[in-house]
């Protein structure tokens, strides 16, 4: 089995010697920060100042995610054949008028919760571009033996930003309200796409494919968008880890899009608190950044992403046992243990995945990768707010977490538990 030349030892300080990938990074932490903000700001607004009920705040988190079942796919074909940069930087201009305009209907006394819902479905839909731009433009703008370096360095400092967000969101909303912390966010995707417009490295676009004959191929949308999914579907890595991630991305964002009425309802703590528990949580996230790129040479990359996300699921149960006092460390540390695992694993499978599919399809593969895994997010969300207003929030937190553990099991079907190390190419047919 040959290990991939983008996952063994990495050079030392590679990408922070680039100029341009320290603006990229700096945009993105910046971004980061102000988008953990919003995910604690954004229930909150609808619990304390539109007394949502827990229905309607999972319905929130699924909105937010809709975006992917409705223009995931497309997304891919279209970010393969336009260049990414000016594709980020409008995704965040629309993303920072979307945000500002909670505040300031708030402020005139207008904000309703269709709203809230309409903004969600905005920032998400400019989310499914900026994410999908983010993954091949990251592809082109380091090299590959520099990858796993740089998507770690991206992962850890997103999940800094998650430790520190909520903590400063939940202090927000204490002291001037829910509302404020997203003109906190709006101004990180101004510094995002001031970032993005500085980076002068020129943007390398994939060579079109072509036929036998040598003429371009599958110019139609539907065309290039099948070829991706044919690519995915053929192959067993890149198969099973979408399938793993739809199950697990379902399960994960089902008991989180309950979590802040849980902690302010079942478990009766105050926004500060929460912002708190929260931020503790995140660190875990902060740690598995750190620690995938060892874990992956130690372990072996396939191993490192099956016995991490093996051991996300008894972590995740420890979070239904929160209550009052010092039970409220269960939701910290079950919290820190799926963040550990959860995001090590992605460190891997990104680094995997960036190397391993070819450049001019990299962007529909990625798409439709994700349209599986965040296609699963809001089912996930409109099943546990469902859940919960019948069964109630305790019951449902135990449903969903129980179902993070579980969806683990699928990476027992696939090669990963052969393997010690993923391939660093494709045996299947590819692109031509």
């Amino acid at each position: 089995m040959n290990v991939p030349s983008g996952q063994g030892p990495l050079r030392e300080s590679g990408v922070w010697r680039q100029r341009d990938f320290r603006l990229f990074w700096v945009g993105e932490t910046t971004s980061a920060f102000g988008t953990s903000i919003t995910a604690l700001a954004l229930p909150l607004v609808a619990v304390i100042t539109l007394d949502a009920t827990a229905f309607q705040v999972s319905l929130l988190t699924a909105l937010a995610w809709l975006p992917w079942l409705v223009v995931g796919l497309p997304a891919g074909a279209w970010v393969d054949r336009l260049p990414r940069r000016p594709v980020m930087v409008v995704c965040d201009v629309v993303s920072l008028v979307a945000l500002v305009s909670v505040p300031v209907s708030a402020w005139l006394g207008a904000l309703t919760l269709a709203q809230l819902l309409g903004v969600a479905v905005v920032v998400g839909t400019a989310g499914v571009f900026f994410q999908t731009a983010y993954q091949v433009y990251l592809a082109g703008l380091v090299d590959d033996d520099d990858l796993p370096q740089a998507n770690a360095a991206l992962q850890g400092s997103q999940s800094a930003a998650q430790v520190a967000g909520p903590g400063l969101a939940g202090l927000i909303t204490q002291a001037l309200g829910a509302v404020t912390g997203l003109v906190a966010d709006a101004a990180t995707f101004a510094v995002s796409a001031w970032c993005l417009l500085s980076i002068r490295t020129p943007e390398k676009m994939a060579t079109p494919t072509t036929d036998k004959a040598g003429s371009p191929r599958e110019d139609k949308l539907i065309g290039q968008v099948a070829t991706g999914m044919r690519f995915l579907v053929a192959d067993p890595y890149l198969r099973i880890l979408a399938v793993f991630g739809a199950l697990s991305n379902f399960a994960l964002v089902g008991y989180q899009s309950l979590l802040v009425v849980f902690l302010v309802r079942e478990v009766g703590v105050d926004p500060a608190v929460v912002g708190v528990l929260i931020a503790g949580m995140s660190v875990g996230g902060l740690v598995g950044a750190l620690v995938a790129p060892a874990l992956g040479r130690w372990a072996g990359t396939a191993r490192g992403t099956l016995a991490g996300n093996l051991a996300a699921g008894p972590f995740a149960l420890l979070i239904p046992l929160t209550a009052p006092g010092s039970r409220l460390l269960f939701v910290v540390v079950g919290g820190i243990g799926v963040g550990i695992t959860v995001v090590a694993g992605n460190v891997l499978k990104n680094s995997f995945r960036q190397i391993y599919v070819p450049r001019p399809i990299l962007g529909r593969v990625t798409v439709g990768m994700q349209f599986l895994n965040y296609g699963a997010i809001p089912l996930g969300a409109l099943t546990a707010g469902t859940l919960a207003s019948t069964l109630g929030l305790r019951p449902t937190m135990w449903l969903m977490t129980a179902g993070l553990g579980l969806a683990a099991l699928t990476l027992l079907v696939g090669p990963l538990k052969r393997d010690r190390d993923f391939p660093s190419h494709p045996k299947h047919e590819g692109v031509n």
